[in-house]
Parts: structure tokens; sequence; C-alpha cells
């Protein structure tokens, strides 16, 4: 079993690589990081293409949703972006929050941090700032933003709880996050869980669905909310570098689920007026629940 930092290094390595890839060659791939599957696809991503703000240098395809979109981002709001990479989702939030607004990247990237911040010196946005830190000890004091979002990296860290807890003190009193990740239902091959590559590729760090939502609760968020969930096919030939047929067989009819997941809730406080949010058309009342009951 490798260590915290031996996992945090893995991604590192991995996505210092991905800041100099294309997005045609990430988009290949799970989440930039496996080699590419024949099925040229990228399995996690959501399209961005037509959405307002949008800048195609900063697109790595590394995402799994879209969580700029769900996030209810107002005027003059400050935004923080966990895992921010080259600034795609920065720079969709920037559109929402306007130039009186502010938006920050973190992202323990170097490579990352330099590709996103050449990229905010190119479009001249002066209230773009990325820094470079880990997003589970941000480099911000305590209430500071009005909304959180992330494209598919809390799964990359290994202490999910902490990064939740910073979250929980990075917001305001009434702030609130929307957080695309991807979560388990079941369990992984382990072959799948323990390998670096597949670690840096999004899966095999993710947790149990059940397990994240929770972890949620008990940082003390409230209004807990699945804004959007939609099932991961791992394509046979990349689940042919891990598994045999057999097991392959074996995966495939059982319990086991990959899901993309965007969750919105809120810290608790007065909170300034919102427009309303997007649920997915998957949201029922049944889904607004606890998290004992294996949904949000």
């Amino acid at each position: 079993m490798k260590t915290e930092k031996e996992l945090k290094d893995s991604v590192r390595e991995r996505y210092s690589k991905i800041a100099n890839q294309g997005k045609s060659e990430n988009a290949a791939s799970c989440c930039g990081a496996t080699t590419p599957s024949n099925k040229i696809y990228n399995i996690m991503m959501d399209d961005y293409t037509g959405t307002d703000g949008y800048i195609e240098d900063a697109d790595l395809g590394l995402g799994c949703g879209l969580p700029t979109n769900y996030a209810g981002i107002m005027k003059g709001d400050t935004v923080i972006d966990l895992g921010s990479g080259a600034g795609n989702d920065c720079f969709v939030a920037r559109h929402e929050t306007g130039a009186e607004g502010k938006v920050i990247g973190i992202d323990f990237t170097p490579a990352m941090i330099e590709k996103a911040r050449a990229n905010a010196e190119k479009l001249g946005y002066n209230n773009v700032e990325f820094r470079e830190g880990d997003i589970d000890e941000m480099p911000v004091n305590d209430n500071v933003a009005d909304v959180i979002v992330s494209n598919c990296v809390l799964n990359l860290v290994p202490d999910k709880n902490k990064v939740i807890t910073e979250i929980f003190r990075v917001l305001k009193p009434g702030g609130h996050f929307s957080i695309s990740d991807i979560v388990l239902v079941g369990n992984l091959p382990e072959a799948l869980r323990e390998d670096a590559e597949m670690y840096a590729g999004c899966v095999a760090g993710a947790i149990q669905k059940k397990e994240y939502l929770q972890h949620i609760k008990d940082a003390g968020f409230e209004q807990i909310n699945l804004q959007k969930e939609k099932p991961i096919t791992i394509p046979d030939d990349i689940l042919d570098k891990y598994l045999s047929a057999e097991e392959i067989n074996e995966f495939k009819k059982g319990e086991t689920g990959i899901f993309s997941i965007t969750v919105y809730a809120e810290k608790p406080g007065a909170k300034k007026d919102k427009p309303k949010l997007k649920m997915s058309e998957l949201q029922s009342e049944e889904a607004c629940c606890s998290p004992d009951s294996g949904c949000c």
C-alpha cells in the first residue's frame, strides 16, 4: 500500500506530463493519464463546447462534469476552483462572476500553474489568479469564497475528509460548493485500485458514493443535493491492462459501478440571494435524503 506522499507524488508527476499534452491526447484516455484507448473518446469528461467563458486552450480534457454550469455563480462572487489545471473552469467561472468578482485557482502541479497563468495573462484577466498548493491545505484564509467548484480532483486526494473540511473552512457562512467527481458503488478489483497510473487516471482513487456523501454531512454542510449523475464505462482495452478475461467478465456481471456525480452543498449561515440551481433529470424527491440511504 502506497503512502499518502507516494500517491500525491504519483499524481503530481503524471499531471506534470499531462500539462504538456494536447487535449486530443488526453481525450483518448482516462482523465489524460493512461495509455490511450482505441475508443477515441474520453470516458469521463463532459463537453464544454458552447459554454459561456470557455477557452479551448485551457481545456485539457481532464474533467468528469460541468460543475460551473450548476454552481449558481453570481456577479461579484469570489470563486475558488480546486485542482484548477490550465484554468478551464476558472475562466468559465470568471464569465459568471464578471470583472467585479474574483476567481482563485489552486493546483499542486507547478507545470499546471505555469500554463494557467500564461492563459490568464494572454486573456488579460486581472481578477483570476492561480496559487500553488495542496487542496487539503489550501493557501487561502478562512471564510473567503462565496462558491467553490472542482472538476474530477477530490478523487485524486488520499484524504477526502481533510479536503472537505478545508472547503468548509474556506467558504463564507452561507457559501456553497458544486463539485464533480468520481465515486464507486461496490468494490473495484484490487488490480485497478493499486495501480498508480489508474490512480492518477481518476478511478482507483475514488471512494464509495455513500462514504463520499457522509464526509460532506459530517463536515457540517447542509442542503446536500445530487445535481447530476452518470455511469462511467471503462473500455475493454483499458481493463485488459489490469484484469484477465475472466476477471473482466466477472467485473461486468457484478454489482460494482463507477459514476460521475456533481454534488451541491451549503455551509450554514446567512445567505445572499441566489439563483435557482440546476438539478439533474435523475433527481427525484427520493434523491434528497440522508447519505445513510446510499443517495444524498
